[in-house]
């Protein structure tokens, strides 16, 4: 950065008092921190890095402290980073401010391949950290084994279940799946039953997968208990909320079975819990019925948490999810994001697949088009009904898929104000505008709120634009009015 925006970003410290998941702040007027190792991995394993400031103090309310040696703090501070596996590249800035030295440590993000970067002092285990907010956390031994399995290209779906017979397998749905697959393929065509299960991922050396227990299954609950739905229905906005009656869930039910089976019964449960107005048709008089929410917007996205979930030993003790509140219907899909996909990223980029096999026996077992459309249609699916933008949350060990109601609407008073609000934002953003400077605009302190609320439905609607759309994480992203 330049001296002019590490004086800008040291000036909107000292006002907001705080740290933030891109900024950590050290004082160093008495000598070089001594173990900046964990901010170090933290950034570097986040996409969009991070920045150390050095010469603000955080115990004496941000102040401005100043530096104890602006060449001796550079040269301590790369000794850090060359510890680090990968070692990191800091990029350093310093500036004078109010007859005080300041600097800061640019900490790139590193490729998803190399990730996690980690102290080498302490191992990649104990090493390894996560920022969740202005902390710097462990990562947990799922979240390495993500790294790991991604860089090494290993498909837990692919596993073979050791318990597993082929017996317990069924074998009429087996040979439909490879008869299906054999049609206009010659060269597959001409393999052996056992040769084409062994090219199907359906078995490994004879031995059933876990996609062909889930898939063709007599019960594959037998083998992993957890690997399953739970639904629920809260009559309430929040976990623990209770009915007039001192109940907890109007509705409560283990869905379990194959991947087909489930998601047909997942789609039943909805149904049954869902809100339908009957809608009159003024020209034709013709009655028609509108569920709460769009069932194809809920196929999609529980078909997604089924398919794409993470089935690794860390999460097999998880079942996805489903959860009815009075104002909203979430999906919980155990694992985030796989590989460099982003929320950003969704239905907009080829994703990386986590579970390939799955997704090629679902194109046969569940009539998907395996083209990414999923997320596209739940948007659209949304839009047709008239309801507010699905929302996509990827949390350290979760993705989850929020699809709100009518009752989400606002009032009309206020749905004029968040007008007004754009109205005004869009005139802001003829001069690039970076995330605070959006957020200072609207006199919202959290940037990730304006961001989901603001900024995002005006890059889906093409009315702002990235000034480096190539990489939507950057610390210098800004946004313009197109």
């Amino acid at each position: 950065m330049l001296s002019e925006e590490l004086l800008e970003l040291a000036d909107r410290t000292m006002h907001l008092k705080a740290e933030t998941q891109y900024l950590e702040v050290k004082a160093a007027h008495g000598g070089c921190p001594r173990r900046l190792y964990d901010t170090l991995s933290s950034f570097s394993n986040q996409d969009g890095g991070g920045v150390i400031l050095f010469g603000l103090d955080e115990a004496n309310d941000f102040a401005a402290v100043g530096v104890y040696d602006l060449q001796d703090l550079q040269k301590k501070v790369t000794e850090q980073c060359n510890q680090m596996v990968p070692p990191v590249r800091a990029i350093f800035t310093v500036a004078e401010m109010g007859g005080q030295f300041i600097c800061s440590a640019e900490i790139p993000s590193i490729d998803v391949t190399e990730r996690p970067c980690y102290y080498s002092g302490a191992g990649r285990v104990k090493g390894s950290y996560v920022r969740v907010g202005d902390a710097d956390l462990p990562m947990t031994d799922y979240e390495i084994y993500a790294y790991e399995a991604f860089r090494k290209h290993l498909h837990d779906d692919e596993r073979v279940v050791e318990r597993a017979k082929m017996s317990f397998l069924d074998s009429d749905k087996i040979q439909s799946y490879l008869l299906r697959m054999k049609e206009e393929r010659p060269g597959f065509s001409r393999l052996s039953t056992e040769q084409a299960c062994e090219m199907l991922a359906v078995t490994r050396d004879g031995i059933p997968t876990l996609a062909a227990v889930l898939n063709f299954g007599i019960y594959p609950q037998g083998y992993f208990q957890q690997l399953a739905i739970t639904a629920i229905v809260v009559p309430g906005k929040k976990i623990g909320d209770v009915s007039q009656d001192a109940e907890r869930f109007l509705d409560n039910k283990r869905i379990e079975g194959t991947l087909p089976q489930m998601l047909s019964e997942a789609i039943s449960f909805c149904k049954r819990n869902m809100k339908i107005r009957t809608i009159i048709d003024p020209q034709t008089g013709e009655r028609m019925d509108k569920t709460e929410y769009p069932l194809e917007a809920i196929r999609e996205a529980v078909l997604n948490a089924l398919i794409h979930r993470d089935y690794s030993h860390f999460t097999e003790g998880t079942p996805v999810q489903i959860c009815f509140f009075t104002d909203r219907l979430e999906i919980h899909s155990p694992g985030g994001l796989y590989g460099r996909m982003t929320v950003e990223d969704l239905g907009k980029s080829r994703p990386d697949l986590r579970n390939p096999a799955l997704a090629t026996m679902s194109e046969f077992l569940l009539k998907t088009e395996n083209r990414y459309s999923g997320i596209p249609t739940i948007r659209r699916e949304m839009a047709s009904a008239g309801l507010p933008a699905p929302v996509f949350i990827n949390r350290r060990n979760e993705f989850t898929v929020v699809l709100y109601n009518e009752q989400q609407t606002e009032s009309k008073d206020i749905a004029q104000g968040r007008h007004n609000e754009t109205d005004s934002l869009l005139e802001f953003c003829k001069t690039p505008r970076t995330r605070r400077e959006i957020a200072d605009h609207l006199g919202i302190s959290t940037v990730f709120y304006v961001m989901q609320h603001y900024v995002n439905p005006l890059l889906a609607g093409g009315k702002l634009t990235m000034t480096i759309p190539e990489k939507p994480k950057s610390r210098n992203q800004k946004f313009v009015t197109v």
